[in-house]
């Protein structure tokens, strides 16, 4: 009888480059946050190594506790010196975890939500609704992880964007854009943003009918075979697009989306299409800084720009983003200390495990709050809700707004 196949004996060679050598503690935020071994990555690696040898059990107590806590920012990659795969394996671990150890219910109600458009939709019409009327803003003041959620939806109200119309003389190629799920539900100007400002630097736009959630919160929490359903009906919308690039504006999304290929490798129907697809996946701020980017009005205004974990750690982007803010004449940048740790939203992160984020996210305020900026720009809807939320509680009147918010704003003021 042959032995049974597990999620994590697929990527076990990447246990192997493991050396302890511990450089990964100080990247790891739970880590700094609950001063734990078992919290670190070296420390859920020997864990996974104990599962996969037979030493612990899979559904053990202890490790489902530290692999849940874990943020999955893959800070730790970065900080690796022996390039141990630590994001594809703690997936591999979760997916083999979910098969025997059920999600906690507030997420598996989650991921039943964003795996279906219609159900979506509806849930965040009734969050818009709630921010708009000032439901939100009232329910944040509740005390502890009670208001925090409210805190996050206040915090992505904007001010009506003034309209403005793209001219660009020279295309650089047709992109589809990925609407997103949050993006599009709760940050659509964000996306509207996005459209003008890619635009306005040579891009022409097209449509992907058919696209999907990317399925990252679904691969994060182990639900696999979700994210790759998702991630097939997203290949086949955008390649009937026809679009040269696939444009995303949410770091986590396009941190998934780059690696279909990987989620796919064993699917002999679509894992070539997968790859085709992962290689025209761009950052929108990639695309901007392979545009120049053309530069905009001054923007007298004093920001900190805190990266994303999935744009500096999985995507490894660290100059578009600031090449971007670099085109704003008039920005004030003040450098924001450990810009690289993690703010604690992680996709649904922060709804599960509300007291581990609360912790990460603290650290991350104190940072924020040292630099004393109004505005802190930052590439993804997590981060910009969870930093947001942060900065409602503390009631100085500073905002989190996405790096493209601000070069709309900036051309806006130029046509003007």
């Amino acid at each position: 009888m042959s032995a049974v196949v597990t999620p994590l004996d697929h990527p076990r060679a990447g246990l192997d480059s493991c050396v302890h050598c511990g450089f990964c503690l100080q990247a790891c935020p739970t880590y700094l946050a609950l001063e734990d071994e078992n919290d670190s990555p070296r420390g859920r690696l020997v864990l996974m190594r104990a599962v996969v040898e037979g030493r612990v059990a899979i559904d053990d107590a202890d490790v489902a506790t530290h692999l849940s806590r874990c943020l999955g920012c893959r800070g730790c990659e970065s900080a690796c010196p022996s390039g141990v795969p630590y994001g594809h394996l703690l997936e591999a671990a979760r997916e083999q975890l979910a098969a025997v150890r059920p999600l906690p219910f507030v997420a598996r109600v989650i991921l039943w939500a964003f795996a279906r458009p219609a159900v979506l939709r509806v849930a965040l019409w009734f969050g818009r609704m709630a921010r708009d009327t000032g439901i939100a803003a009232e329910l944040a003041r509740l005390p502890g992880a009670l208001g925090f959620p409210f805190a996050m939806l206040a915090s992505t109200a904007r001010d009506a964007a003034v309209p403005w119309t793209p001219r660009a003389a020279r295309t650089r190629g047709t992109v589809a854009t990925l609407d997103g799920c949050v993006m599009e539900g709760l940050f659509t100007d964000v996306n509207r943003a996005t459209e003008r400002v890619l635009a306005a630097n040579g891009y022409s736009l097209c449509r992907a009918p058919g696209q999907q959630c990317c399925g990252a919160l679904h691969v994060h929490a182990g639900d696999a075979a979700t994210a790759r359903r998702l991630a097939r009906a997203n290949i086949a919308a955008f390649e009937a697009s026809g679009a040269t690039f696939v444009a995303v504006n949410s770091a986590g999304c396009g941190a998934m989306m780059k690696e279909y290929g990987q989620l796919l490798a064993d699917d002999p129907d679509w894992r070539a299409r997968a790859a085709a697809f992962s290689a025209r996946v761009r950052d929108a701020s990639e695309l901007l800084a392979a545009a120049g980017p053309m530069p905009g009005a001054p923007l007298p205004r004093r920001i900190t720009y805190d990266a994303p974990c999935h744009l500096e750690h999985a995507q490894k982007l660290t100059a578009p983003p600031l090449q971007v803010l670099a085109a704003i004449p008039g920005l004030e940048h003040t450098p924001l200390d450990d810009r690289e740790q993690c703010c604690g939203s992680a996709g649904i992160f922060n709804l599960i495990e509300p007291n581990v984020s609360e912790r990460v996210l603290a650290a991350k305020m104190r940072c924020i709050s040292a630099t004393g900026a109004p505005v802190v720009a930052t590439g993804n809807p997590g981060c910009l809700m969870q930093i947001g939320a942060g900065l409602v509680r503390e009631g100085r009147g500073a905002v989190a707004r996405h790096p493209i918010e601000l070069l709309d704003e900036s051309y806006a003021r130029l046509e003007r």
